[in-house]
């Protein structure tokens, strides 16, 4: 049969009513007499063949939402017998025909072809209706083979731009990788975002291709496996980037989006901005972020939001005073929008011990969110909680201490009623803040419910539940807690937990085991600095050589219990040659000097001790006991010492009791104060854990 141009499909084809009418499901039915009208039509019509007919039908039938009917219409193509006739009439487009006269027509009009892919697309399309997906994506991929194998060079220039065929093909490209992640096959949608990105598609415009990139980085971002199908190009440019895997890829594509938005040549879309800071702060990248942040042309994005970005950026990198700086200029002009501003500010005031600026930074957070949703007013409420228990501690009076303490703990309970209770940070405030204040069964909930939400997979949660068993004396109960958390970490992460575990043990009376116990975690230590050949210099910097720094002054105690100097000087001149100017070990010399009655030589190390920190609790009790004991003179010293311990811990148990018995030694006028400091004493040492809380 002869396929002329001027055939009744290319009259359809190209007529109006077809032209203004782009292929989509939100299309108005035609009217159901109109349809069978066609059907009659062209069913008798000489000019059309079979699978034209079908693909005008069939297009009837999808356009008046009978899906299941136009895919049995669209069945009885066969595309695979046509192909051939279609590559021929597209490989002629665009050349000029040829001055003899025997030049050949093609066996199809560009309108015809349009036709036929147009009914691949749509059967496509079907098909992702009914969730045939795999099939769709395999009908949409015969299309762009075909254009791909007839015109490499993508359609000319020339071409009717209002043409169906490059409105099918532009469709085909955008929705190819779409339906290959519905099919679940993660490859074949990677390989066809690349070739919508990288194929000359002439027709597809500058926002159509920004609009496939964006797809395309936030499928690689999201889609899991951060090695997932690296690029794997033929040939490569000298210097050129290539990404290494799918994080990578999805930056390189965020960051070409950015530059095509400062050159003007697409809108900008804020959701790039989003992504790319995700993808760079997984990725260590938050320093490039800033640098891309700096880059952007002025009014592309607020400068408000810019300069909080980029306090994010600094603040990620560790120089919290550059985004402190960023961040005042936020909030002290006043803005109305400096809310966020104020939190973050607030959170690094806190972290850097700066609790006066964190309260008062928190307390105006809360003041500017107050009509903003009950999440983020909750934050407010818990990083002023989190101050204002920092700032207790540097109170003078024990009045203000404690309504210091009350007014934390009441912040994080607000925090936590408007989280909803599900933000961990939260949950394992409120346990730590209840627990420090000796209210253990509140503790204990909050606790519980932080392991519930997070699965038992956040270790601080286990030693926090483990100290607050070991504070209600349920040892055997913490000790079953440790080694559920031990059952569940790596090996080279169990230090923390077997160091808990030893003073269980020791708690218990099991001073056998629990040598064994730091045994062991020296044995792990040592392997773990062999097999990853860690320097002594990277050592210092990380916690594992300040654990075995502890775990070596822990023995030292152990043994100078048992009366057994010599080993307790071994494990000190380990411990020294760690870090020889500690507190921790400083006050372990002083405890073995003080065992054999060197009261003078005690009192020199427990000074050195305080050298270094001045507020080592332990070191100040240890003082005030050993002056108590070279008697004299000396009882108002030791007072000064105790009174101090207990400005910082008030909770310290053996402070008060040698604060009780300095009382009694003065004599029947201080008796009263002297019994009221063993009660406090003996209250305090039936709830003290077996490891201070925080």
């Amino acid at each position: 049969m002869n396929y002329s141009t001027t055939s009744q499909a290319s009259i359809y084809f190209s007529a109006p009513n077809y032209s203004s009418q782009p292929i989509s499901e939100n299309n108005n039915k035609p009217h159901e007499c109109n349809i069978e009208e066609a059907e009659t039509s062209l069913q008798g019509s000489d000019s059309l063949n079979c699978e034209e007919a079908r693909a005008v039908l069939g297009r009837y039938e999808y356009q008046a939402g009978n899906i299941e009917a136009a895919l049995r219409v669209f069945d009885g193509i066969d595309i695979s017998a046509v192909t051939p006739k279609i590559k021929i009439s597209l490989n002629g487009v665009g050349k000029p025909p040829n001055s003899s006269n025997n030049y050949a027509a093609p066996p199809f009009s560009l309108n015809t072809v349009g036709l036929l892919l147009e009914a691949a697309y749509l059967k496509s399309k079907s098909l992702q209706n009914i969730g045939r997906y795999k099939e769709a994506a395999e009908s949409c991929k015969v299309i762009l083979d075909i254009i791909e194998s007839s015109l490499p060079d993508g359609l000319p220039e020339d071409l009717d731009t209002d043409h169906k065929l490059q409105e099918t093909v532009s469709n085909v490209v955008e929705l190819l990788p779409y339906l290959w992640q519905l099919a679940n096959l993660h490859h074949e949608a990677i390989l066809s975002y690349r070739k919508a990105i990288l194929h000359h598609w002439k027709y597809l415009n500058n926002q159509t291709i920004a609009k496939i990139q964006k797809e395309f980085a936030i499928f690689l971002l999201y889609c899991g496996g951060e090695e997932a199908y690296p690029p794997n190009l033929v040939f490569q440019i000298d210097s050129l980037f290539i990404p290494k895997n799918s994080i990578e890829e999805a930056i390189l594509l965020l960051m070409i989006l950015l530059t095509k938005v400062s050159l003007k040549e697409i809108k900008f879309d804020p959701s790039v901005l989003d992504h790319l800071s995700y993808a760079l702060s997984i990725s260590d990248g938050l320093a490039f972020l800033g640098q891309e942040l700096e880059a952007l042309l002025p009014g592309i994005i607020d400068d408000n939001e810019k300069y909080l970005l980029l306090a994010l950026c600094y603040y990620g990198q560790g120089e919290n005073l550059s985004a402190l700086n960023l961040l005042k200029n936020l909030y002290e002009n006043e803005n109305p929008n400096c809310g966020l501003a104020l939190l973050m500010a607030s959170k690094i005031y806190g972290e850097n011990s700066n609790s006066t600026e964190a309260v008062i930074t928190a307390k105006r957070a809360i003041q500017v969110l107050k009509h903003k949703c009950h999440e983020i007013i909750g934050v407010g409420h818990y990083f002023l909680g989190v101050s204002l228990s920092a700032y207790s501690r540097l109170a003078v009076t024990d009045l203000e201490r404690v309504n210091r303490q009350h007014e934390a703990l009441e912040c994080l309970e607000t925090a936590g009623r408007l989280t909803r209770t599900v933000d961990s940070r939260i949950l394992y405030d409120l346990s730590l803040e209840n627990a420090e204040e000796r209210k253990l069964d509140a503790a204990l909930v909050y606790v519980n419910r932080l392991l519930n939400l997070e699965g038992g997979s956040n270790l601080k949660g286990w030693m926090l539940l483990a100290r607050i068993l070991s504070a209600q004396n349920r040892f055997r109960d913490s000790e079953s807690i440790i080694n559920a958390a031990l059952d569940q970490t790596e090996k080279w992460d169990q230090g923390e937990l077997l160091r808990t575990k030893a003073k269980l043990q020791l708690a218990q009376g099991e001073v056998k085991h629990a040598i064994q116990t730091y045994t062991h975690i020296l044995a792990v230590l040592q392997v773990k600095y062999t097999r990853f050949g860690i320097t002594n210099k990277y050592l210092e910097e990380v916690g594992d050589r300040r654990l075995e720094l502890y775990i070596w002054n822990d023995l030292a105690t152990v043994y100078i219990s048992l009366s057994q100097w010599h080993d307790a000087e071994a494990c000190l001149v380990k411990s020294k040659a760690i870090r020889n100017y500690s507190a921790s070990t400083r006050h372990t010399i002083g405890l073995l000097y003080e065992a054999k009655g060197l009261y003078k030589e005690a009192l020199k190390a427990y000074k050195h001790a305080l050298d270094v920190d001045p507020i080592h609790v332990q070191s100040l009790v240890s003082m005030a006991v050993v002056f108590r004991k070279l008697g004299g003179q000396s009882g108002p010293t030791a007072r000064s010492f105790l009174n101090e311990a207990l400005r910082v811990d008030m909770m310290h148990s053996s402070a008060w009791y040698n604060l009780g018995l300095l009382l009694k030694d003065e004599g029947p006028m201080c008796l009263r104060e002297a019994v009221d400091c063993f009660e406090a004493a003996g209250v305090l040492k039936e709830t003290e854990p077996i490891e201070p809380f925080r």
